[in-house]
């Protein structure tokens, strides 16, 4: 019993950890059988939801709700001077989640209501979990968290009320609204993370220094995100959508452009995290586009963001979490630079399925394109999830 115990104190040392080590294997699981079902080589684990329903929920509610709490969890300590989550009430996150996965990979063993039950508890233990502490946290800002995650607690319930119900479009608006949810988290958390980075990577290349931050600014790109998601969830005119998302693209061009991200190109992290930002540009940009005049297909946005801005960003903040919690220099070797590459590439993959061929093999090779980075990020860094740290050797704010 001690040394089991010994062996898991590094792993429940830290959010990151088992999140990462977790969440990294099961988005390749997901996408592997998601475009085996694709190819009619086996079918979903669910005989009463469809593919795209499926896929869909396992990679917002599963896959990225798991690499996004790491993140999170592991930022707020430094950020928002919280305690660390660690420990009991870590194992008991993390079973959390395990036990949703394992509900909704039960498939006919487990009745649909009891899956729905399983697998929404997930969001509202991380709000009990952090809400004390967030509470008292010095800097108010930090309670939008909560929010956040109450929000998508309610589009993960919509999504399995609309299953329930056989609600093509209810569950379809639970998964939209997840995605939105995503969205604010990206905003507010990449668009304190980037620009500290950034400035931190111009410094030391004496380059310049970090943009300073403009409340009004910031308030602005998420209250536009708010809007947006407002008028595509209760079903506004397409011209009041197509607006709103062509403000999205310009506040928040505005925003990115004064961080400098192009004087870092050699900065792989640093140009990893503005390369999701112009992705998010051009979903807000895809979307703006669809409902104004009908130019490109309405779901070409939500891979622009999914694919490219989302596994971008994890691609860069994983690989510097990773690094540098366990006490190594956050530089990205030259197989996380290559999985940039190919990120990049399945994102562009997946837009070119969505607008000009979305039956044919460029949806298979978007996904083992995507597949391709998160396997090398596993390769290299699962070793270290679940090793002790090293002593630290640097020093700049933790992500």
């Amino acid at each position: 019993m001690n040394r089991l115990r010994e062996r898991l104190a590094p792993l429940l040392s830290s959010a990151f950890r088992p999140f990462y080590l977790l969440g990294v294997p099961y988005g390749l699981a997901v996408m592997a059988v998601s475009i085996g079902a694709w190819l009619g080589l086996w079918h979903t684990p669910l005989a009463d939801v469809s593919l795209r329903q499926w896929h869909g929920h396992e990679m917002l509610f599963g896959f990225a709700a798991a690499i996004v709490v790491g993140i999170v969890l592991t930022a707020l300590p430094s950020w928002a001077h919280t305690p660390e989550v660690r420990g009991t009430p870590l194992a008991l996150l993390v079973a959390v989640w395990l036990a949703g996965r394992l509900a909704i990979w039960a498939g006919g063993w487990l009745a649909a209501p009891w899956r729905a039950v399983i697998d929404v508890a997930f969001f509202p233990a991380v709000f009990v979990v952090v809400a004390p502490s967030l509470l008292r946290a010095s800097n108010r800002l930090y309670l939008l968290l909560l929010p956040i995650l109450l929000a998508l607690f309610g589009a993960n319930l919509a999504w399995h009320l609309g299953m329930l119900a056989a609600d093509e479009h209810l569950a379809t608006a639970g998964l939209r609204a997840g995605i939105y949810g995503l969205i604010v988290i990206y905003v507010l958390k990449g668009g304190v993370l980037t620009p500290v980075f950034t400035g931190n990577a111009l410094r030391q290349a004496g380059r310049g220094d970090q943009a300073p931050f403009v409340m009004a600014l910031d308030v602005a790109a998420v209250a536009v995100v708010v809007v947006l998601a407002w008028l595509d969830l209760s079903g506004a005119p397409a011209r009041w959508t197509g607006a709103a998302a062509l403000a999205c693209a310009l506040v928040h061009a505005w925003r990115v452009a004064r961080w400098k991200g192009w004087r870092a190109p050699d900065v792989s992290l640093v140009s990893g995290m503005h390369l999701g930002f112009a992705w998010l540009l051009l979903a807000f940009a895809l979307k703006a586009a669809a409902g104004l005049g009908g130019l490109v297909p309405e779901p070409a946005w939500v891979h622009a963001f999914t694919v490219g801005s989302l596994g971008m960003m994890m691609l860069a903040l994983m690989t510097r979490v990773v690094l540098r919690h366990t006490g190594r220099t956050p530089v990205a070797p030259r197989a996380i630079r290559i999985g940039f590459a190919l990120m990049f590439l399945a994102a562009l993959a997946r837009l070119a399925a969505n607008v000009y061929a979305p039956g044919s093999g460029l949806v298979a090779l978007a996904a083992l394109l995507w597949l391709a980075p998160f396997a090398i990020y596993f390769a290299l860094y699962a070793g270290m999830l679940a090793a002790p740290s090293l002593p630290r050797q640097v020093r700049e704010p933790l992500p």
